[in-house]
């Protein structure tokens, strides 16, 4: 049986590994679109049923409007490299909940949820904007199929070896959909690794540059979260899943001119795409 298992995880690792696009990062992922969206889509609605949608009509109409732009952007560029396919998958989504957590997330298939607690933190439209790229991105790098994938392979021999068909009637698949994105847990929707969070920082950085926003705000934006944390005494870094606010301020300086470089270059490679 061990034998077995082994060679199971080896075939997964040689088979089933994948290129993030822009980063070129090596992810395993045997979890399918088929198999994941359903189940993505069902918890949504069941999330949105649960809680109180935000009745101020002109932060939601922002907030939807931001994320149109970008899930625009990120439509255009995956058309434009080949991943149409993939592109037809996503159901784009974005609501407001009325609630103080400083929070924002996006399910598998563009399913998004911005809680009225970040939007001070966020402060204007640039700011929701890098919030809003970095928590698309998440869904555009398929994070949470990783994140499922690598679930897997830890239950295996023990409660699955795959997902099969992706239903929220299955008591072991909502197990695993439930420990995987932290629902109904203070840590958050989608406590993501750093390796993540850093990867999504510079792809949000990207897409929210390509939809027409000021790159510099995604900077102030986590100056602002630092000054917020330093306030109620953040955890040290290596305790945390996320980078540290420093960290991510430094590493979006540094991959600013980057981002503006390649957004340029893949809203001139949509444009010759016409």
């Amino acid at each position: 049986m061990k034998k077995l298992i082994v060679l199971t995880l080896i075939s997964f690792l040689f088979i089933e590994c994948s290129t993030v696009p822009i980063t070129g990062r090596k992810r395993l992922n045997f979890v399918s679109d088929a198999q994941i969206l359903p189940l993505s889509f069902a918890q949504y609605k069941g999330f949105l049923e649960q809680n109180k949608i935000s009745t101020d009509a002109a932060m939601t109409y922002e907030v939807k409007s931001v994320g149109k732009r970008i899930s625009a952007a990120v439509d255009r560029f995956m058309r434009a490299n080949g991943m149409t396919k993939e592109a037809d998958a996503y159901r784009w989504e974005f609501n407001l909940i009325d609630d103080k957590t400083v929070n924002a997330w996006c399910m598998p298939g563009g399913k998004v949820v911005f809680y009225t607690g970040i939007l001070p933190i966020c402060a204007n439209t640039d700011g929701i904007a890098s919030v809003m790229g970095h928590e698309v991105a998440h869904a555009f790098a398929k994070h949470g199929q990783e994140r499922m994938s690598s679930a897997q392979i830890q239950q295996l021999g023990g409660v699955a070896v795959a997902i099969g068909t992706a239903s929220s009637k299955n008591p072991q698949q909502a197990q695993l959909w439930n420990m995987v994105y932290g629902v109904g847990s203070q840590l958050g929707m989608l406590a993501f690794s750093r390796t993540h969070e850093t990867e999504a920082d510079k792809l949000g950085l990207v897409f929210m540059i390509m939809a027409g926003y000021n790159g510099e705000e995604a900077i102030n934006v986590w100056v602002r979260m630092s000054q917020r944390a330093s306030a109620s005494q953040a955890p040290p870094e290596f305790l945390s899943t996320h980078p540290s606010n420093q960290t991510r301020i430094q590493n979006l300086r540094a991959f600013l001119p980057e981002a503006k470089k390649l957004a340029a270059k893949y809203n001139q490679q949509d444009l010759s795409k016409q």
